[in-house]
């Protein structure tokens, strides 16, 4: 296993729990780990959802025990907790009245914002408003066909094999943006 803390020097990578869900969807959290190369992190927000979602998404259940995405961080100023609300509430509208409803993108991006250390990290979305939001303050952003692209071209799986695995994410109700039409596009 690779020790997320090993990648020292190199650029974090912060998938969101929708993310961890289209790949264990088709149970290939193993590719997704081999994309992020031991630089992938989650917060604590994050972790927890993965572990609601493990109910749906039973691969997720996996994620704390092989560690690929280090230990959740936690936000522990009151200036990171406090964007994190702002965030959550004025961006990604969440309502008092559901405190979890988008903390794990709330908490991502003020520590991506806020953490010298985790500046130029990677947000990886599919909730495209979320990410434009994120490109306009400067935070770069990927998305499943992304990574799927990103796995295809450095020959961590077959094309044909990454098209495949998107198509079954989108049957299986993923809402996955920017499917190629075509198998040989993810290599463009």
């Amino acid at each position: 296993m690779t020790d997320p803390l090993e990648s020292a020097g190199r650029v974090s990578l912060f998938p969101d729990n929708t993310v961890l869900c289209n790949f264990g969807t088709v149970g290939r959290l193993d590719l997704l780990r081999k994309v992020l190369d031991g630089c992938g992190r989650w917060t604590e927000a994050v972790a927890e959802e993965a572990r609601r979602s493990a109910a749906y998404v039973r691969d997720l259940a996996r994620l704390p025990a092989e560690g690929w995405l280090g230990e959740p961080i936690e936000l522990c100023t009151d200036a990171e907790i406090s964007l994190a609300d702002r965030l959550r509430r004025a961006v990604f509208s969440g309502t008092p009245t559901e405190p979890l409803r988008h903390l794990g993108e709330a908490e991502t991006l003020a520590l991506i914002q806020t953490r010298q250390e985790f500046a130029g990290a990677v947000w990886i979305t599919d909730d495209r408003d979320a990410g434009e939001y994120a490109i306009a303050r400067g935070i770069p952003v990927k998305n499943t066909v992304t990574l799927m692209r990103e796995a295809a071209v450095s020959g961590q799986i077959h094309y044909t094999e990454g098209h495949r695995l998107l198509l079954a994410m989108t049957a299986d109700g993923r809402h996955i943006r920017g499917v190629p039409d075509r198998a040989e596009r993810l290599l463009d």
